[in-house]
């Protein structure tokens, strides 16, 4: 994401803040008001996003090495012709074929055909047609295709028929309900955005799925997938939305995964809800697909923990892991002997704690170590920690959630039922003493990573956030 981030600003920002903060841009026609409507998967480029979009693109790619000497003035739009066009041999002149009449925006959507294979259509924004279908010609080199002319857009696609077809439509993409919904639902579509009609893809794909494979995926046949690629200028964020699923949960909503209670000095977490119902609701699926995954080596593994450690499957799996599973290392002790680190479960304590003894006590009757950890069993909350003080202070009401940089790594977590969070500033001693140079330059920039979302029946969001100082 790293690497990805930073080419994305070299390609986009190529121009610097003469053109990043001189040109405000943002409005006027996108690719997807001239696609055609019944389109079933759609992705967009644009250099021209909104202003707060360019400036904090500008601001972040600032901070790394690799793209703050990259600010010469230089049109974005001729970044992204080179990084295209770097085997070309030099065939096509930017500034002779492409300048002339190639404007910021580029989208491109998949159209059902009829067929196993779908159409393709290319929508490139333009100022000129005379200039545009020239250009565009030089570029295609003699390859075969169509293209035809929608508002201030060419249509590309395989055939003239198909180009003449879709600029003549009636409606767009825009014009689809469910997209301008889901869309509408992911919110800033930054610089890049992307659609897609699971239900659509399916179809196609429907000679290559097994019967198992089918019935999970009937489950999605009416979902769609929307997200977007946006920069902030203290983090750059990829964000999604699955809408119009079913039975994504086993019952109903998930609790909330409380990663923001746990201690202020926590360098890291993952906390995950609904775990139970997952191995409750769908265990025969779980062992059966483990079992032949691993054959022999799980099967075994399953009949030693019912044999050796006396536990019952699912039921006492599913206590463990509870209605939330948070593991947490704190950042006091990362350089000692002693790493702080444990696990906090909403669930039934002491039954929990049952389940725990019971495979200390098997591991030590059967002559093998036990390791040695300390409980704590609480209101509706059991902890296990790697020291005493820290269980203690797991299972306490903690106050990450107040830390400035949480909040910014983590979207709606109040509302969130999985988290990760990692607080880099936190162990990059860990990984900086062994860098050097630039690569350690950059990642100092990096400040922390968090990724959240919330499962529904029938929706799924995520983000994924990572932060700079």
């Amino acid at each position: 994401m790293i690497a990805a981030a930073a080419a994305l600003a070299v390609v986009v920002l190529g121009g610097g803040a003469v053109w990043a903060v001189g040109a405000i841009g943002g409005g006027g026609t996108q690719p997807n008001d001239v696609l055609p409507v019944n389109s079933i998967a759609y992705a967009r480029i644009d250099l021209d996003p909104a202003a707060n979009q360019k400036l904090a693109l500008f601001q972040l790619a600032r901070k790394f090495t690799v793209t703050k000497e990259s600010f010469s003035g230089e049109d974005p739009r001729k970044a992204l012709f080179d990084s295209l066009d770097a085997d070309s041999e030099g065939k096509v002149d930017f500034a002779k074929d492409v300048d002339p009449w190639l404007g910021n925006r580029i989208g491109v959507a998949a159209v059902p055909s009829g067929k196993e294979v779908p159409d393709y259509a290319v929508a490139v924004q333009i100022k000129d047609e005379a200039q545009a279908k020239s250009g565009i010609a030089k570029l295609m080199d003699g390859d075969k295709y169509g293209i035809a002319f929608r508002e201030d857009y060419a249509l590309i696609t395989e055939t003239q028929q198909l180009a003449d077809k879709y600029a003549k439509s009636d409606g767009s993409l825009a014009d689809n309900a469910e997209f301008s919904d889901d869309m509408g639902a992911v919110g800033e579509q930054g610089v890049l955005s992307f659609w897609a009609d699971l239900g659509g893809l399916m179809e196609l794909a429907k000679k290559e799925v097994t019967a198992d494979q089918a019935a999970y995926l009937d489950k999605v046949k009416d979902a769609r997938f929307a997200g977007a690629l946006r920069f902030d200028s203290a983090y750059v964020e990829l964000a999604g939305v699955v809408r119009g699923a079913k039975g994504m949960t086993p019952e109903g909503d998930l609790p909330v995964a409380n990663i923001g209670t746990l201690p202020a000095t926590t360098a890291g977490a993952l906390s995950i809800s609904g775990l139970d119902q997952i191995v409750t609701k769908q265990w025969a699926d779980i062992e059966k697909q483990a079992t032949a995954a691993g054959a022999a080596e799980v099967k075994q593994l399953f009949e030693s923990a019912k044999t050796q450690f006396g536990l019952e499957l699912p039921g006492d799996l599913a206590t463990v892991v509870g209605q939330n599973f948070t593991l947490a290392v704190d950042s006091e002790g990362l350089d000692g002997d002693q790493i702080k680190g444990g696990v906090r479960v909403v669930t039934d304590p002491a039954k929990a704690q049952a389940i725990v003894d019971k495979v200390q006590q098997a591991l030590t009757s059967s002559g093998q170590p036990a390791p040695q950890i300390a409980k704590v069993a609480g209101d509706g909350v059991f902890t296990v920690a790697t020291t005493d003080e820290y269980a203690k202070k797991l299972a306490e009401e903690g106050t990450l959630g107040d830390s400035e940089t949480f909040k910014a790594a983590i979207a709606d977590a109040g509302d969130a039922s999985y988290a990760l969070y990692v607080d880099l500033d936190k162990v990059e001693n860990l990984y900086l003493k062994s860098m050097q140079g630039d690569d350690k330059a950059n990642a100092q920039v990096l400040k922390a990573i968090g990724m959240s979302g919330k499962l529904s029946d029938t929706e799924a969001t995520f983000s994924l956030r990572l932060l700079v100082n």
